[in-house]
């Protein structure tokens, strides 16, 4: 921005990436196979992947892939952090880091955000830790359903 010098998401996320990958964290995907029919997934969803696919052929539905990968992992706990578009944060918090929880990949989620002091300071518009906690408080205790603990980073 013309006359200021701000944090870039970009440099950030790169530093935290060298970071954790020196502390031993890795990159982590689960695939799974979805379909039309929402019974089927239900009856799907804790079956191996090979499983769901084949159990959703078998009754005649097109069997679609798909996954969810999270940037870090070690020790049953997925790290995000969230840098970029505010948009994210929530399928980080209600997709993500839920489906690695009911897969049985990890024990504990963490979300990584700017504090609003932070976020004031970055070259583009990500979210932040404030209103994310605020969307959470709004679901209630038992929302998203997945152990999770928020870190707010500022300057």
């Amino acid at each position: 921005m013309s006359g200021r010098v701000l944090y870039s998401p970009v440099e950030l996320n790169a530093a935290f990436s060298r970071e954790f990958k020196r502390a031993g964290w890795g990159e982590s995907r689960t695939s799974y196979w979805v379909t039309d029919d929402y019974r089927l997934i239900r009856r799907t969803i804790p079956l191996e992947p090979e499983m769901q696919k084949q159990v959703i052929e078998a009754a005649g539905k097109r069997a679609i892939y798909s996954y969810n990968q999270t940037d870090f992992v070690k020790k049953r706990v997925a790290v995000e952090v969230q840098l970029g578009k505010y948009s994210f944060i929530a399928y980080d918090l209600f997709v993500k880091h839920l489906a690695f929880y009911v897969g049985d990949a990890i024990d504990l989620g963490i979300e990584i955000l700017p504090m609003k002091a932070m976020q004031e300071q970055m070259s583009s518009g990500p979210g932040y830790y404030e209103g994310a906690l605020y969307d959470i408080a709004r679901e209630g205790r038992g929302v998203p359903a997945v152990p999770l603990i928020l870190v707010g980073i500022e300057p």
